[in-house]
């Protein structure tokens, strides 16, 4: 009942990104939990008691006994700046749920639901046209696209661990365009271009852990997912009004009801490195990359809007953070058990606008504060970054994020002696 609740949550998040237009919106990327905090990385990352399903090979190293459920929300506040005026907005989402559990000490497996993509914008501008006057243009969307996964992943010998996510991709987005006039004798035009997805796609993941001194670790971890053909669903209705005194007349210029289509998505690839001193240092490094320059939307290259200033490029993103715990087993001193966490990461974008792709810069700090006789922890995480450029009549965005990620710990397949 939580899963579905949730998975009806996931379709309805908020997002004021002029750059959510193109695409399928503004990606998400696959850094939750207490990793948020550490720039995203986690591809190498293997924890006892937190779930990474960034890499589904990092299932088998829960706890035996554990039963570990995910879930949080973030906050954005962004401000967005142009060369010809500027914006504040406030974004609130559901980010992430996520459960996992042992089915033998060399098999484990997890599930869970996360957005895939986001799109909201509003976008309009006024332009003179001589013999016309003056046209208005007004551009805006919304929408989600979701995943569910399944996982599991193996061990089939001492340091190597493979595993494998079934996702299920889902959801709506709507873009709607209205062209207006001064003069009351020219039509309005307006069109509604919707897209559903719905299909399966899988992500591998390997693991290899190697001991280097007691109780410290390094550890390699590899993800890849081929280039996917996603069923979608596409609509189209354009029609043209024209008001008369106070009646209305339309017509209709193009009606596509809803029909079957593929979209393309990219192959993916990441590599991350982790240090792992046990409870006391983590630190992890990740490379990931998409190959958008290779994805089609219904046989096209560019999804809607198809215009001569905007490509879709591949996206890379590296990240960096670290975890430092003073005392994991203090008794007397609260915050010697706590855990700060800090990160950075660079990403190039799978948008080109204007010949400039767009690049977004982050720093991230936090702190995992463990619940009293418990594993259980609450995560928070504080990201500042920057998105984009204000050069050649294009969107600058400073924002600063808070998140909220509690990983729930319990104790379960316990065989009691006493009841």
């Amino acid at each position: 009942m939580i899963f579905c609740g949730l998975s009806g949550i996931a379709q309805n998040n908020n997002t004021t990104s002029p750059f959510s237009r193109y695409g399928l919106g503004d990606l998400h990327q696959y850094g939750y939990g207490r990793t948020a905090a550490m720039g995203g990385a986690s591809l190498g990352s293997r924890h006892s008691v937190q779930i990474n399903s960034a890499n589904p090979a990092s299932y088998d190293a829960n706890d035996s006994l554990s039963f570990i459920f995910d879930f949080g929300i973030d906050g954005t506040y962004s401000k967005y700046k142009s060369s010809t005026g500027k914006m504040n907005a406030n974004d609130v989402n559901f980010r992430y749920f996520s459960l996992s559990w042992p089915v033998t000490k060399w098999l484990g497996a997890g599930m869970g639901i996360q957005p895939f993509s986001d799109m909201g914008y509003e976008v309009a501008f006024t332009e003179a046209v001589t013999g016309v006057g003056n046209v208005y243009h007004s551009y805006s969307g919304d929408g989600t696209n979701s995943k569910a996964f399944f996982g599991a992943s193996i061990s089939p010998f001492k340091g190597l661990s493979v595993g494998a996510n079934l996702n299920y991709i889902f959801g709506r987005i709507t873009q709607n365009t209205g062209i207006g006039f001064d003069s009351a004798d020219l039509f309005y035009i307006s069109k509604v271009e919707g897209t559903r997805l719905r299909d399966f796609t899988l992500t591998y993941g390997l693991q290899y852990d190697q001991e280097i001194k007691k109780n410290q670790y390094l550890t390699l971890g590899v993800t890849f997912e081929k280039q996917s053909d996603v069923t979608a669903l596409h609509r189209l209705y354009s029609q043209k009004i024209i008001t008369v005194s106070s009646s209305s007349l339309s017509d209709t210029l193009e009606f596509i009801p809803e029909s079957k289509g593929i979209i393309k998505l990219p192959s993916t690839f990441g590599i991350g490195l982790s240090y792992n001193k046990v409870n006391k240092l983590e630190v992890n490094v990740d490379y990931y990359h998409a190959a958008w320059s290779k994805a089609t939307f219904f046989g096209e290259k560019l999804y809607n809007p198809a215009t001569d200033n905007v490509d879709l490029v591949d996206q890379s993103r590296i990240s960096a953070g670290f975890e430092y715990i003073p005392n994991a087993f203090s008794i007397r001193n609260y915050f010697s058990r706590v855990r700060y966490r800090a990160g950075l990461h660079h990403e190039s974008s799978y948008l080109k606008l204007n010949n400039h792709q767009i690049k977004e810069f982050g720093v991230s700090f936090g702190a995992g504060f463990p619940f009293p006789k418990s594993k259980s922890t609450a995560n928070f995480a504080l990201e500042f970054g920057k998105q984009g450029t204000t050069k050649d009549n294009l969107v600058r965005n400073n924002y600063t994020k808070f998140s909220l990620y509690l990983n729930l710990y319990d104790y379960w397949f316990v065989k009691r002696k006493f009841d």
